[in-house]
């Protein structure tokens, strides 16, 4: 199977399943979905693809040529890795979509609740891992990935957590469904394309642990970056959308 055939097989339909879902279910609808989602995912690939790039050239990840387009790359990242990190966040993001709209949260129209704990607690546990992570980078070796995941996620989810904690906090339940939800199907799908070599991870850069049956790095790759898309969403319905129930996906 190729990158492509990946994505057709796992991402797409999932995404139409999704769709499908969410206008079955009767409730109200979060503001603006779309342009929420098409900012998402912006961020992702201009965060992301830099990242990515540097993985690549370290060796961290590589991808066998009869299974991406060699001739369409952006620097070292194959055009198919640049759609995951576009398509990933539409995924996650309709799960989010059917959750809220299953429960009829509507904490979007209210005004963020007040308090510092929740802010200062998840925002200085986001630097903790980053700090964790540096301590991977200097070691090197086979902490080099973890490191590397930690470092790079640590400042978005800090910064989510120092403005919009309290909001975060408040809708934890429906936020934490949600990342099981993705993140299992991701796992899941990610354990099937290691499996037949859409792409590898060098075991000279991983620890060697494994959660499933997939490498404990995977695992929170997709943790974090559900993590980030779910709570970079939440925090445009509730502060950068003028507050309505009806606006169309």
């Amino acid at each position: 199977m190729t990158y492509w055939g990946f994505h057709l097989a796992f991402i797409l339909p999932a995404i139409g399943a999704l769709l499908f879902i969410y206008h079955r279910i009767k409730g109200p609808r979060p503001p603006r979905a779309a342009l929420g989602f098409g900012l998402i995912a912006g961020v992702a690939l201009l965060y992301t693809a830099p990242w990515d790039n540097y993985l690549i050239v370290r060796g961290v990840w590589s991808y066998p040529p009869d299974r991406v387009s060699e001739s369409m790359r952006l620097g070292r990242v194959p055009l198919e890795e640049c759609g995951f990190f576009v398509l990933q966040p539409v995924l996650t993001g309709l799960c989010l979509l059917c959750f809220l709209r299953q429960s009829g949260n509507r904490d979007w129209l209210r005004p963020p609740p007040r308090g510092w704990l929740p802010r200062i607690t998840g925002g200085a546990l986001a630097l903790l891992a980053g700090g964790v992570g540096g301590l991977g980078l200097a070691a090197g070796g086979r902490w080099l990935y973890l490191g590397l995941i930690l470092v790079w996620s640590a400042p978005p989810l800090a910064l989510h957590w120092f403005y919009g904690g309290n909001s975060l906090w408040r809708s934890r339940r429906v936020l934490g469904i949600s990342l099981a939800v993705a993140t299992f199907y991701l796992w899941a799908a990610d354990r099937v394309a290691i499996g037949l070599q859409i792409w590898s991870v060098s075991p000279l850069h991983a620890t060697g642990w494994h959660l499933l049956g997939l490498p404990v790095e995977e695992a929170l790759f997709f943790l974090v970056t559900n993590l980030l898309v779910l709570q970079g969403l939440l925090l445009f319905f509730w502060w950068f959308v003028p507050p309505t129930s009806d606006s169309p996906l």
